[in-house]
């Protein structure tokens, strides 16, 4: 191993320290010296994420002296990349010692994926830190420190050490970077410490020490297998997810190298027994992990492998995969044919996706002809193809993209796959990914409806983000389909125009040219609507968490870029939330706002209305009034907690009045994903949108019961489904309609994820509108590799010719 070590923080620090070590330590210098003190050695957040070898992270110290250091009444710390005054310090209290010259391992808190141990630890912690920026204390104490600057740690007399890195604040000298889910910071083995971190560490794999000398892969791995073994690859894959051999050492596997995974953090290979059992549950194929070293194996080599079987979990939750770790092999030929990929036509994969087990199906004997995600678990690591794919998603920001085996499976009105059911998400999805250089063979950037025309091949392998997918050796060519960005009609002078747009986290410092999309999607294809309802709306700073909570910046630039566009001088309405309460991006205090053209809209503002006083309907002249305009629906009530709270709008046009709610519900993170190891998935999130809707319904019938003929609109980002609870709960009883139902199935869509085209976003409207609205998806963006938003906008026309006006009649 080579550790490496965070910088000292200053000479006073140092000298400090030392004192406070003499006893363990015997005479020490009083001026800063490289060897006067323990350091902290290695610091790696990444344990468990997405990619990682290692299941936990750590924290490990040096000592650069000629004596044990003892650590009795000492600790570790931590703190974030910038904490505040009330940021909770985690610390972990040390015991033992540090041998001279040697290590000191703190395992720290451990993540959902991950399949190697660290070395048997000499402390054990729970700190979960940051795989990409953080800082790590050595304090000669267990109090927690009271700084949260770099300047303010110097001067503090018990910390001993600290390495800051990614953008921390609290350092010495400049933070490390280049930390992450697969690389530590680490001194060199002489433990250097110059005070200056970006200098004394360096970034690269993680290596765990112990204070036995013990690191990662010690404690006999298997010998170097010369002759097939007792197994075979169908043995240790089982006849269910999990392997019968977990944990155990394995000899003498013989396969055919399929496909090389050669680049990124967890390169390894493919390999495939080529005679097999005939057991349609059992997989022939596995995968070598070889962490961030290229294995010096190619397609066609036979092979004999050993190593220690492992189920890697990439996040809780997800399904595990079978593979090898601390592997050793002999290549006995080269240049042998590869087995016979397994064709995925529309007939391949079962219509019922998953047992409807109501728990872990990790346990239950595989059915691969009864459920497609036991046929991908009975053929994990084995090569598949599939021919003339269309794609169902577009390729994404990691260069994965999304076909169909089932071209016909609910197919939507762009050729993308609708879905439309709890009980059918659509067995015929499957991510595809390259295995090939990018630089020779660039990644498609393709639309729903393209086709990946011809063999797209390679082994069936887990996403980084949970999920079955294809590892491709071999991409069918990419075929345009014709998919165009087209505008909504036009508005008809006696209609009233309403629009929702999530614009996904724009916030006041993005580019110029991210406004000018929007900007161009307003004017050109929604054709600039009366009334825009936004969701996603950032803070003047954006993520910045510097406690500005203003979008005043960010909403003129929006306006601004509009007219730049030839559109109206829109004006905006909006109420800033209080700092980090409503969910979002970190620092972007996300909130729903208000677009409306003033040469046809008329706002009607009530003053009063903040972050936590909520809007109550009255009785005024010419029916429902508001007491604040734009107000918050029950803003302090537990169901909006870090969740944004609608806005409420009342609006003139025509001499008709109008009152919109805009809404963002609660997301669906913490649900079991749908590809996830709990058959059927817990949806846990829905529960607080539960409450929500019941709150945005609460509202609507006092509105309603002030004026039942009122023309209301409730829309946004509801965070669910048409056929949702949550729906049922805002539609039930005949409060409100959803127009988007009367669209036919194929179009009841607009987001696109893992290749399922879905609705989260919806536009109801009372009993009283229903007859005379009309409504539209906008589709600009969800089934397009170069999206400016990851949801489509809507539009709704409202009839105003079929009402009577207030006081008239």
């Amino acid at each position: 191993m080579t550790p490496t070590r965070s910088g000292r923080l200053t000479a006073s620090a140092s000298a400090a320290a030392a004192v406070l070590l003499a006893v363990g330590l015997g005479a020490v210098p009083t001026a800063l010296a490289d060897t006067a003190t323990p350091v902290i050695s290695e610091v790696y957040g990444g344990g468990g994420n997405s990619g990682a070898h290692l299941r936990h992270d750590f924290v490990e110290l040096g000592n650069p002296t000629g004596e044990a250091a003892d650590l009795a009444g000492w600790s570790v710390q931590y703190l974030p990349a910038r904490p505040g005054p009330a940021t909770r310090v985690q610390v972990t209290a040390l015991t033992g010692e540090i041998p001279a010259g040697g290590h000191h391992l703190v395992r720290q808190a451990a993540g959902a994926g991950g399949s190697t141990e660290l070395p048997t630890p000499d402390t054990a912690g729970s700190t979960s830190m940051s795989a990409t920026a953080g800082a790590v204390l050595l304090v000669s104490g267990t109090e927690p420190v009271a700084c949260r600057t770099a300047a303010a740690c110097a001067q503090d007399g018990t910390v001993v050490d600290v390495v800051g890195y990614g953008d921390a604040v609290v350092h010495a000298g400049a933070p490390v970077t280049g930390l992450s889910n697969t690389a530590s910071a680490s001194r060199d083995a002489e433990f250097t410490d110059t005070g200056v971190n970006a200098a004394d560490l360096t970034a690269g794999d993680p290596t765990p020490t112990n204070a036995a000398g013990e690191t990662v892969g010690d404690g006999g791995g298997p010998e170097e297998p010369v002759e097939p073994g007792d197994l075979r690859v169908h043995d240790v894959q089982g006849t269910t997810r999990t392997s019968p051999h977990t944990g155990r050492q394995v000899s003498g596997l013989p396969g055919v190298v399929t496909a090389v995974n050669a680049f990124g953090g967890a390169r390894g290979f493919w390999f495939q027994d080529t005679e097999g059992d005939g057991d349609p549950r059992t997989s022939e194929g596995l995968y070598v992990f070889t962490g961030s070293t290229t294995p010096g194996v190619t397609a066609g080599d036979e092979v004999l492998v050993a190593g220690r079987v492992v189920e890697y979990r990439s996040a809780s939750g997800q399904q595990t995969v079978t593979q090898l770790d601390e592997a050793r092999w002999t290549v006995l030929s080269t240049g042998n044919d590869l087995p016979g990929a397994v064709l995925l036509d529309a007939d391949a994969l079962p219509e019922a996706y998953a047992p409807d087990h109501g728990g872990d199906v990790s346990g239950l004997e595989l059915r691969p002809d009864e459920y497609a995600l036991d046929f991908w678990a009975a053929h994990e690591h084995m090569t598949v193809r599939v021919e003339d794919a269309p794609v169902v998603g577009a390729t994404d920001g990691y260069h994965a993209l999304w076909v169909t085996t089932k071209p016909e499976q609910n197919p939507t009105v762009n050729g993308g796959t609708a879905y439309g059911s709890y009980d059918d998400p659509n067995t015929g999805r499957v991510k595809v990914e390259s295995l090939l250089d990018r630089a020779e063979h660039p990644f498609p950037t393709a639309n729903v409806g393209d086709t990946l025309a011809g063999v797209t091949e390679g082994p069936v392998h887990h996403s980084r983000f949970g999920g079955y997918l294809i590892r491709a050796t071999t991409l069918g060519e990419h075929v345009p389909g014709d998919l165009e960005r087209t505008p909504v009609r036009d508005t008809e002078r006696y209609e009233v125009s309403v629009a929702t747009y999530n614009v996904e986290n724009l916030g006041g410092q993005d580019d110029q040219a991210r406004y000018d999309a929007l900007a161009t999607g307003i004017v050109e294809h929604l054709d600039t609507p009366d009334i825009i309802g936004l969701e996603e709306i950032q803070d003047d700073s954006g993520p910045a968490d510097d406690g500005t909570v203003d979008a005043g910046l960010t909403l003129d630039r929006l306006v601004r870029a509009v007219a730049d566009q030839g559109g109206p001088a829109y004006e905006w309405r909006q109420i800033s939330p209080e700092d980090k309460q409503d969910g979002g991006q970190p620092g972007g205090n996300i909130r729903n706002a208000f677009l409306f053209d003033p040469e046809r809209v008329q706002f009607v503002d009530r003053e009063g209305g903040d972050a936590t006083t909520a809007v109550e309907v009255e009785e005024g002249e010419r029916g429902a009034e508001l007491s604040v305009s734009p107000g918050r629906i029950s803003p302090q009530d537990e169901a909006w907690e870090s969740s944004r709270k609608p806005l409420v709008g009342h609006f003139r046009v025509l001499n008709r009045d109008v009152y919109v709610v805009t809404n963002h519900f609660a997301s669906k993170g913490g649900d079991q994903p749908l590809h996830g190891v709990h058959q059927p998935p817990d949806r846990t999130s829905e529960v607080q949108r539960h409450a929500q809707a019941e709150l945005v319904g609460a509202f609507t019938d006092e509105l309603l019961a002030a004026d039942p003929e009122a023309n209301l609109v409730v829309m946004g980002d509801l965070n669910d489904f048409q056929f949702s609870r949550t729906l049922e709960i805002l539609t039930g009883d005949g409060r409100l309609h959803n127009p988007m139902t009367d669209l036919p199935e194929g179009e009841r869509y607009n987001y696109v994820f893992d290749g399922n085209s879905q609705a989260l976003d919806h536009i109801l409207v009372n009993q009283a509108l229903a007859g005379r609205v009309d409504y539209e998806v906008a589709r600009l963006n969800s089934e397009f590799h170069d999206q400016v938003s990851d949801h489509d906008p809507q539009v709704l026309w409202l009839d105003t010719r079929r009402s009577t006006p207030p006081g008239r009649g």
